[in-house]
């Protein structure tokens, strides 16, 4: 049979990074590729206690259909933790649980997006993200990234070559690829553009607890007083990825379009995660969980900065990370990272080159993203060195 398929995956291409991950099942690769969080940040000990309680307690709570908008005690915690940490105003805003934080995209691109429409983004960005507007057939414009945030000047321009941009999506934190911060001026100047030329801003935070270095930067959302920065987090990098759990925060005039977008969707999240994820934030010791994921991650990213200050080419710049999982290191300008990177593949080193990350794929990008928190201190030690004579073959 002949399929017919919709004109709006056909312009949707897989994930680079996903096809990667098969070569990276290569015992003999060692991987810079992936976005994982390490297994040494699961708490696994105390999810199967809380498991095995849940189950003695209340099996069918955990087994039955849950609420669209999510599990009401961790809804509590999380705006409790928000308001707490982040400075976050729930007296005009609402918190669902999403499945994922890519979840939060989805259903953002569900309530706002029509055929067309225009979003405009950081470039490089997040891929699987990029990927969700495209397949609502969404126009995407690229904004270059500097290492404190989107270039501001570039950002209004669109803003200008696009007048009716609908939305504007960002990654403040320990962005995903670059690991750059935006700037507190940055983000500032990106809310009060967004309403000079009334646009909604999706605030993209999955990494912002995993800060090593460096001090903390009020989000967006805690700038926003007209309602319109939808703000989206996830415990993929905190509990343990395979919950798929993350949440949503937005202004409480979209709770009917929300709920419906979301039982539109997949009608709940999975009720059990939902409580294992409650039950560890105000039963256990999150806090020092987070500190210790901080730790562990700051260590691992000095070291393969420090390896890669020593073995790259000097021509090769990277940014220093003060969080997250990432960096990216960039080739002189003009060059194309893809065969370095499938060179280095070759080598048994994979990473993921900049033209994953960028609204026109067809175009060579210098960039190539280096992920630190799932490799142990030996294959960054040695995967590095093998980079570091690459890039010297390549630059002479």
């Amino acid at each position: 049979m002949e399929y017919i398929i919709s004109d709006r995956l056909q312009g949707v291409k897989g994930s680079i990074i996903r096809e990667l991950f098969k070569l990276m099942k290569d015992p003999n690769i060692i991987s810079f590729g992936g976005g994982n969080p390490s297994a040494e940040t699961f708490p696994v000990e105390d999810i199967a206690r809380i498991t095995s309680e849940a189950f003695e307690k209340n099996p069918i709570g955990m087994l039955q259909y849950g609420l669209s908008e999510g599990y009401d005690p961790l809804r509590e915690t999380m705006k409790a933790h928000l308001t707490k940490n982040e400075g976050f105003d729930f007296t005009d805003n609402e918190l669902f649980i999403v499945s994922g934080g890519q979840q939060a995209a989805d259903l953002t691109a569900k309530v706002f997006l029509n055929e067309a429409d225009v979003i405009i983004t950081e470039e490089p960005s997040f891929i699987g993200c990029m990927n969700t507007f495209r397949s609502y057939n969404a126009k995407l414009v690229g904004v270059p990234m500097r290492p404190d945030g989107m270039d501001i000047d570039k950002l209004e321009a669109a803003l200008k070559a696009n007048p009716d941009a609908k939305l504007l999506y960002i990654i403040p934190n320990f962005q995903n690829p670059t690991g750059y911060t935006t700037s507190a001026e940055k983000r500032k100047a990106i809310y009060k553009l967004a309403r000079q030329y009334g646009v909604m801003i999706l605030e993209d935070n999955p990494y912002g607890e995993i800060r090593f270095a460096g001090n903390p930067i009020p989000a967006i959302k805690t700038l926003d007083t007209d309602g319109r920065v939808v703000y989206a987090g996830s415990f993929s990098k905190t509990m343990a990825p395979a919950f798929r759990l993350g949440f949503i925060v937005f202004n409480r005039a979209l709770i009917p379009r929300m709920t419906v977008a979301k039982q539109c969707t997949d009608v709940h999240s999975t009720v059990l995660f939902q409580h294992i994820c409650h039950e560890y934030m105000t039963t256990r010791d999150y806090k020092g969980h987070i500190a210790q994921t901080c730790e562990l991650y700051g260590k691992k990213a000095a070291l393969m900065l420090g390896e890669m200050k020593k073995r790259f080419h000097k021509g090769v710049v990277f940014n220093k990370p003060e969080g997250g999982l990432f960096v990216m290191a960039f080739l002189p300008e003009g060059m194309d990272s893809t065969p370095f990177v499938e060179e280095g593949i070759r080598r048994g080193v994979a990473t993921i080159p900049g033209v994953a990350f960028v609204v026109d794929q067809s175009r060579p990008n210098n960039g190539f993203r280096l992920n630190y928190s799932t490799p142990t201190d030996e294959q960054i030690v040695r995967g590095v060195e093998i980079l570091g004579k690459l890039t010297h073959e390549y630059l002479g």
